[in-house]
Formats: structure tokens, sequence, C-alpha cells
């Protein structure tokens, strides 16, 4: 098999993986190399994929043989698919190729499990070795820590990547025990723990010396895959906050889960997968990361899963009605983080606006707000929006309205001369 036919196979075989972001990484021009990740501060999450799209990573995994059997996974061991692997010259050459070729700005390297962790992880580091030293790469790399690998390798992988993250796939550890029997809780969160301990201590070994190598400086990731279990929303949100507190994670990444297998403790592959639950949980997590929420403020034990009808923010409002209406003109950044259809933006346009004058309901669509949702919440001079009417159940109402433009619409079914009116 030639390196092309090895991409095909491998970058395919990486289509599932979405946590691929490049975020964080603030490292400019250096003399003698090439690349900067200066011009992806934004973040850039695309992949190079095998139909010949031309995108900004090249995300691939260093191969597709696995010895694990995660019942869930395209890539496990007992699944007849075609298999392949990079040497670690063969990946360096290709993605530098691509480089130079302006394909692509940096590489996100996932991979099966082959012989072992360490094995694997040894191929992982070689390569990025050669990246790094030989070709004078300097631009971002993005690299999985595999479960099970030796601490003495995820720290070499942590000096040679900018962002390292370890999948933790299932949110239970039941879940592991019955779909993935070869990984353990307790293998996932050590390297989560090490690299959190060991990027503290870079940062502080760079204030003492400029010139110290830094470890992972754009932090970990990792990715939950959603539908694939019976755990509700509140389960994925909890461990959610519970990683952001403990490991410090910068980012968790939701999956919604394609059934490409077939298997009795899995959905069925007539199953679709569940995008919009997993476009709650992104909401959800933004609310946890730049709102100020708890997850134990959004869901409960009572309340485990999220209303698909309506965001996050608006299903918190209209379980706490009391808290509003929100005075604009003398709210606190945290109060009107709280208000649907009020961002981090448009807060603080609303705190450096009214240091000039009081504010008007017509001023604050001006600022970003999404009056739409914000007018039921909110009041400017103690006034509401003019004419405003509504009850408790129509406001359900008119924020589900408000929404329904925003989803994706329901697939067409063909009619049959055999189906019954709705009133039959």
């Amino acid at each position: 098999m030639d390196v092309l036919e090895k991409l095909t196979v491998l970058t395919d075989a990486a289509k599932y993986d979405a946590a691929c972001t490049s975020s964080g990484g603030n490292r400019t021009a250096k003399k003698g190399y090439i690349g900067n990740t200066s011009s992806s501060v934004s973040g850039c999450c695309h992949s190079f994929s095998a139909d010949g799209r031309c995108v900004t990573l090249l995300k691939v995994l260093m191969t597709n043989c696995c010895v694990f059997d995660c019942k869930y996974c395209v890539n496990r061991r007992s699944n007849d698919t075609k298999r392949a692997a990079f040497t670690p010259h063969e990946l360096a050459d290709l993605t530098i190729s691509f480089y130079r070729r302006n394909y692509i700005e940096g590489l996100f390297l996932s991979s099966g499990v082959l012989r072992s962790p360490d094995y694997t992880t040894e191929l992982m580091i070689k390569a990025l070795r050669i990246l790094r030293e030989e070709y004078r790469f300097n631009g971002y790399i993005h690299a999985k820590a595999i479960p099970g690998t030796a601490p003495e390798l995820v720290e070499q992988l942590g000096f040679l990547a900018d962002r390292l993250s370890v999948n933790i796939e299932l949110p239970s550890e039941a879940g592991l025990r019955t779909l993935a029997p070869d990984k353990t809780k307790q293998a996932i969160l050590s390297p989560m723990r090490q690299i959190q301990v060991r990027s503290k201590q870079s940062k502080e070994e760079l204030v003492k010396y400029r010139h110290a190598p830094k470890f992972a400086p754009a932090g970990q990731s990792t990715q939950l895959i959603v539908g694939a279990t019976a755990d509700s929303d509140f389960h994925i949100l909890r461990l959610t906050q519970g990683l952001y507190d403990r490991y410090r994670l910068k980012r968790v990444f939701y999956s919604a889960y394609v059934p490409v297998v077939e298997h009795a403790l899995l959905p069925s592959k007539d199953v679709k997968p569940p995008l919009l639950r997993e476009h709650r949980l992104y909401q959800a997590d933004w609310l946890l990361r730049f709102y100020g929420f708890r997850a134990e403020e959004l869901l409960d034990e009572q309340h485990p899963d999220f209303n698909p009808l309506v965001d996050p923010k608006c299903s918190w409002a209209l379980a706490h009605l009391d808290f509003f209406p929100v005075e604009v003109n003398t709210a606190d950044y945290e109060a009107l983080l709280r208000v649907p259809g009020i961002g981090v933006t448009s807060a603080r346009r609303i705190l450096t606006a009214r240091r000039a004058g009081k504010l008007r309901i017509e001023d604050l669509q001006k600022m970003g707000v999404v009056m739409k949702r914000a007018q039921y919440f909110l009041t400017a001079s103690g006034k509401r929006a003019e004419g405003l009417l509504f009850t408790p159940d129509s406001l359900l109402r008119n924020l589900i309205a408000a929404e329904h433009p925003l989803l994706p619409d329901a697939e067409p079914v063909q009619l049959s001369l055999f189906d019954l009116p709705a009133s039959v």
C-alpha cells in the first residue's frame, strides 16, 4: 500500500473524532523554522479529507490497527475493515509536503492502538520529533494521548505537541465496562491529571526561565460520545463540570453517536445520530464556560434531559421566572448574562453604554441583544417592550416559535393513500 492509499484509509478512519480544535496556540515565527500558530488563534478545526478537499489541519490516524475491541468503534479489533499504518517518516513527510503546498497549517494526530499504548505512542513521538527537529516545523500539532500510556511517554509527547487530548468517549464507568472493556476509568483520568499538573509546572518554569521548553501550551481537551449509552444529559453535563473543575480542560467535545456497527448493546443502524441533543449539550457547555452556570442549575434528577424545543438558557429562565425581569440599567454583569438573548459581548456593551446615560428598550438591539428572546425577561427604566403581553404558557410557545427556524427541518416522509388523518 502506497502513502496515498494509506492517507485515504487513515483520514477516513479519523472522521469520527470531533475534538480537533487548535485554538490556544500562540507561537510566533522562529528563525530557522517554518510555520507558526499565530495565524490560528481564532481556532482552526477543519481537516484534510481523503476526497481532496483543501482544509486547515491534516486530521489523520497513525494507524487504524487496534488491539482494543470497543464495540462502538469502526476501528475495533473484531471489525472487518481495511487496515493501514504510517511509518513515522511517512507521516512527517506527508505533513510537511502538505504544509509547503499551503494545504494545511498543522497536524491533528490520533491513532488506534498498535501492539500496545506505549508502542503506538513511541511511533507518534518519532513522527513528531522528525517534524520538529529535522524539518524544523513550528506549526500547530494536536496529539492524542492514548489511555494506558506510560507517564514518561506522555511527557515526551507533551513537549512536542501544542495540545494534548485524552478521549473519555463514554460518560459512565458502567458504559466503559460494557462497550470498551479494554479501557478503564483510571487509565483515562491518570494522563489527564498528569497533563494538568505538568502544564502548571511548565508555566511556573517559564516565569523563571524564559527559554524553558513548553509542555502542551494550548492545554488539553477530551471527547464524549452522546447516544451510544443510556446516560442522561444531566450525567454528561455533571461529568463535564467535574472535568473543567478538576483538570482545567480547555474544551469538552460532544460527538453524536453514528451507528456504524451492528451490536445488541448499541443503537440500531436505523437510528439517526442525536444531532439536536449534541447541539443542546454544546449550548449548555458554553453556559458553563462563559456564563457562570453550573451543571446542577441547568438539570437535576427530576429533569435529567434538555428540552429539545428551546435552548438550555431559555429552559433555565422558564424554571426561574422569579429571577426576572432584570433591569438593564442597574443589573450587574452576572445577572445580565442570565437573560436569554444577552451574550458576553452585548452584556459588556450594556455596562459600557449605561455609564453615559439611561438605556431604553430600543437601544438594546443595537448592542447585539436578541430581543425576540430577551424582551420577556428584562426592563429598561422599569419599562418592557411596548405592547408586550404574555403568560407563562404563551411565553413557552413564543420561545419555541423563536427557536423553530434555527432547528433542522424534519426529514420529509412520503405520504401514503392509506395514512389516516390525525383526527380519526
